[in-house]
């Protein structure tokens, strides 16, 4: 260590390195162990400080790149946003496609395509303005005229859009080429949700006839403007698509989605779906059930998203006379344990259900606490004071265990059925409610349809004394198709048969209010005598499961309609991370 040190041939002498050499070599082995560990420690601890000094004054922000590997159940038809009708179609719609609006993690609309707008003080004319820098996958412009174009094919009866019904009875005109008006015949305030819908290229599809427009190969290669295109298709021997990469959009007008690409799987079934996540050949699946989603909670992420959705035993007067009675529905109503029923038949991934609006729509403040007290009682509690309520009501067992009561008509049997469809989840939640039930002494059976046969011989036809089913309320908390008394017969979804003046006013009040306070009164007023007459028995609000990696984020809980709205906000999801200084922040 004497003349060690050389730079560009020159040489240095160190003079205190002679003294440095002789202590150490007057050392002790032991002396120089314990030298050595002091410096090692010496060394980490000068390392973690520096490194909490460091973090301390930086912070992770997202980086581009990286790749998810999404699966799902069937094959992809129709990637249109107007004639999407699998949950397959919406995701992939969801991806490519944007609206004049778009829905953020709160359920907030917010502008996508559009720059601004304006609403007329009658709430009948809508003006927007769409941003200039708005283009197609293909670089095309996106201009007035194919919004225009879009809606025009929406009201087309030829082209047979399950959009139709939501455009009734609206008309729009292009002002210039980046500015258009919608009117409206009577004010709706629900209409700005319409302006979520895909906007299409004109330029492309205007040479489609009605006729060929759900035969037109652009419904499978796919140009939108939204936060993904398609990059390639893969396909099977018989040409059926088998997955579809998407790679990120640069001129998506939120600003380029931080993920680079997002690739699609296709499955059969749900089995099969599972089996790829198990094998790593995917990262993320939805649509699996909540048994199946707790074997994957210690390996991965899973999101719960809060479903606008009501699952109910809707009691159909008309047909069960016996319960007409309001009181014998309020009993059956709470006799029930929704935190039970909640806990056994879906692991924890639905929340309690105890009126017609599900708790994650509940900005307005109109669930009743009271009644959800009810559920801190357990279950056999909750048998105790519905036994005593039937009994104050002149219900008695017979020798088979049945109620029966005498009227001035004769005796009246506690006797019913409830149907529901053939699906897992909703044949479990009406087994645990007919055995509540049947402990309490009510003849009660439960009858088991395919969806389809459900749907058009039982509730189109109204061929029910119950019906366990949801109701799909969506963001703008519109209830006046499922208990506005019009809407009693089919096609109208009033499967309870209700009927109640102060409840139709005030649903016909809150349709046209824009007014979030004054809507809200109105459907306080509605949610009041809903419970006040219990014309159903509200049990849950389901999840939506999203099983997603570790190292996806991003993806924040939020209030969704449709599993596709999981990608509202799929532009800010990210894989990849950067440490930079908060100063550059």
């Amino acid at each position: 260590m004497k003349r060690v040190i050389s730079i560009f041939g020159k040489q240095f002498h160190i003079p205190k390195t002679d003294k440095i050499s002789t202590a150490i070599a007057s050392l002790s082995l032991t002396e120089k162990v314990l030298i050595s560990i002091f410096a090692i420690i010496f060394i980490w601890t000068s390392f973690s400080m520096l490194s909490k000094v460091s973090n301390h004054f930086t912070i992770e922000v997202p980086r581009s790149g990286g790749t998810l590997r999404e699966g799902v159940i069937g094959t992809p038809r129709f990637i249109n946003p107007l004639l999407a009708l699998s949950d397959t179609d919406r995701d992939l719609t969801a991806l490519i496609y944007s609206g004049l609006m778009r829905r953020d993690i709160d359920g907030n609309l917010i502008p996508d395509l559009a720059e601004s707008y304006e609403i007329s003080e009658d709430g009948i004319t809508y003006f927007f303005t769409i941003k200039e820098n708005a283009v197609f996958h293909d670089g095309e412009p996106v201009t007035a005229d194919d919004v225009v174009f879009t809606v025009l094919s929406a009201q087309d009866s030829a082209i047979k859009s399950p959009k139709r019904a939501t455009w009734d009875g609206v008309s729009v005109e292009v002002i210039d080429e980046k500015n258009l008006v919608f009117h409206l015949e009577q004010p709706y305030s629900p209409f700005l949700n319409n302006m979520t819908l895909g906007i299409m290229p004109k330029h492309l599809w205007q040479a489609v006839s009605s006729d060929e427009f759900s035969f037109s190969q652009l419904n499978n290669d796919a140009v939108g403007s939204g936060p993904y295109k398609i990059e390639k298709v893969i396909r099977d021997k018989s040409g059926i698509a088998t997955s579809y990469v998407l790679e990120s959009f640069d001129e998506f007008t939120l600003g380029k989605a931080y993920i680079k690409n997002i690739e699609f799987y296709f499955y059969r079934n749900e089995q099969s779906l599972i089996s790829a996540l198990e094998n790593k050949e995917i990262d993320s699946l939805n649509g699996i059930s909540p048994e199946k989603a707790v074997a994957f909670e210690d390996d991965h992420q899973i999101e719960q998203f809060p479903l606008p959705r009501i699952f109910a035993v809707f009691f159909n007067q008309s047909k069960a006379p016996v319960l007409i009675n309001t009181n014998v529905r309020k009993i059956l109503s709470g006799a029930i344990s929704r935190k039970q029923l909640v806990e056994e038949i879906f692991a924890g991934y639905a929340r309690e259900a105890y009126g017609p609006i599900p708790q994650n729509l509940s900005a307005l403040d109109l669930v009743d606490n009271s009644i959800e007290k009810k559920d801190e009682k357990s279950q056999e509690e909750l048998l105790n004071e519905a036994r005593e309520s039937l009994a104050e009501d002149g219900w008695e067992l017979d020798e088979e265990g049945i109620l029966k009561r005498k009227t001035k008509d004769g005796i009246e049997i506690l006797s019913f059925s409830i149907s529901t469809a053939d699906v897992p989840e909703l044949v479990s939640a009406a087994e645990y409610v007919v055995n509540v039930w049947r402990q309490i002494g009510v003849d009660v059976s439960v009858k088991v349809f395919n969806t389809n046969d459900l749907n058009q011989n039982v509730i189109r036809p109204r061929r029910y004394d119950a019906l366990l089913f949801g109701e799909i309320i969506g963001h703008d908390l519109d209830f006046y198709a499922f208990w506005h008394s019009s809407q009693r017969n089919d096609p109208g979804l009033n499967i309870a048969d209700y009927a109640n003046i102060t409840v139709d006013k005030a649903l016909e009040k809150a349709r046209e209010l824009s007014n979030n306070d004054e809507k809200a009164e109105q459907i306080d007023i509605f949610e009041k005598e809903i419970k006040k007459e219990a014309p159903a028995t509200f049990l849950y609000s389901p999840d939506f499961i999203y099983i997603v990696p570790r190292k996806l984020k991003g993806v924040e809980s939020q209030s969704i309609t449709i599993p596709a709205e999981r990608f509202s906000n799929v532009y800010k999801w990210y894989t990849e991370t950067d440490m930079v200084w908060k100063v550059f922040q």
